[in-house]
């Protein structure tokens, strides 16, 4: 007789996680470190860190990523910040607002942007930088935003107070309370828009930007249907992000026992 396992329902995720998550990466990293013959080789990464082209790519994906995302931070913080400290009934209305760009389909998300700058600008090649800023914050702006709201709605108010009771003012209760208590906000924030951007090649694509990133770089390998390179660089990307994740998760909680101690 069969008997049923709450364990059992975990067979569905196991089959896709083998299928459409380990099995591609097996066959990347069986590409990354092998030739055209199939032969076993670092020369793929070699290469990729010797060519000052693809080096070139990568530091200019990371600047772009960088950038991005400080913009970002910079704006949604404060929106965020008015937001979950407003009496408005109707803020978490005004918070949808933000995010309902995410509803809308990518392409033409982009499009419409392509069109504003087009209209300011005339001809988009004059600006490729600045453009693709533009794009990638309008298209991570809510991948931003978001955290930082739930962050800053979850601080207990009574700490703000207590702080002000102590003789602090709004920048020092701000500075020692507030920003540190939203930190997980923070960094999650950060963590989800600086990856991303660093592969997001439509964005400079859509907006006559001819520069390569990284994602494109991978794109254009697969195109000529080099794997090896194409699979090497995916290997190099996913290096860094696993980086970036290390590093996000340790400050995070670095942050945490400071916040602690300092509480």
């Amino acid at each position: 007789m069969f008997k049923f396992s709450r364990k059992q329902l975990c067979i569905p995720y196991a089959v896709f996680l083998l299928f459409f998550v380990i099995a591609p990466l097996v066959v990347i990293i069986y590409y990354a470190f092998t030739n055209g013959k199939g032969e076993f080789t670092f020369n793929n990464f070699t290469n990729f860190f010797t060519d000052s082209n693809t080096i070139g790519t990568l530091i200019y994906s990371m600047f772009i990523s960088l950038v991005t995302t400080l913009v970002c931070l910079v704006i949604a913080y404060p929106v965020a910040y008015i937001l979950a400290n407003s009496k408005l009934k109707r803020k978490s209305v005004i918070l949808m607002i933000f995010i309902m760009p995410m509803w809308i389909n990518f392409t033409l998300r982009i499009t419409a942007v392509k069109e504003i700058l087009t209209a300011i600008e005339g001809n988009l090649a004059y600006y490729p930088f600045l453009n693709t800023i533009i794009g990638m914050t309008y298209d991570f702006f809510p991948f931003m935003i978001l955290p930082l709201y739930n962050a800053l709605e979850k601080i207990d108010r009574r700490l703000i107070e207590a702080s002000h009771d102590l003789g602090a003012d709004g920048v020092t209760t701000f500075i020692k309370v507030t920003f540190p208590l939203s930190m997980p906000g923070v960094i999650s924030g950060i963590t989800m828009v600086f990856l991303p951007v660093m592969t997001n090649y439509v964005v400079l694509d859509m907006l006559y930007n001819s520069t390569y990133i990284m994602g494109s770089l991978i794109g254009s390998y697969f195109n000529a249907y080099d794997w090896n390179n194409g699979s090497m660089i995916s290997i190099v990307l996913l290096a860094i992000i696993l980086v970036v994740t290390l590093f996000t998760n340790k400050l995070g909680n670095i942050t945490g026992e400071n916040r602690g101690a300092t509480l």
